[in-house]
């Protein structure tokens, strides 16, 4: 007997303060990943922060004003945003 299992974790819900971004699983786990993981977000104002969208049926967080995506699986895996780089000439 096959049983398909989702075993991709699923945001349901969303909370940002000034320190840390906390996502609510469908399983019931909490992930909470400090604030400044994402560079863009602790550069962004509160308005920006607050103005994101759940995507991908609950696997990331999208934030539009400053093109910041973060997903579950890199909350839970401890995955920080890297801050790009300048690009040096050769």
């Amino acid at each position: 007997m096959n049983t398909a299992v989702t075993i991709e974790p699923r945001i349901i819900s969303v909370e940002i303060t000034d320190d840390s971004i906390t996502a609510f699983l469908e399983d019931g786990r909490t992930i909470s990943v400090p604030l400044a993981w994402s560079w863009r977000l602790s550069e962004a104002s509160i308005e920006q922060r607050n103005n994101f969208e759940i995507i991908g049926n609950g696997i990331g967080i999208h934030w539009q004003d400053i093109d910041e995506d973060i997903s579950a699986e890199g909350m839970l895996y401890g995955i920080p945003a890297q801050k790009t780089g300048s690009k040096k000439s050769a």
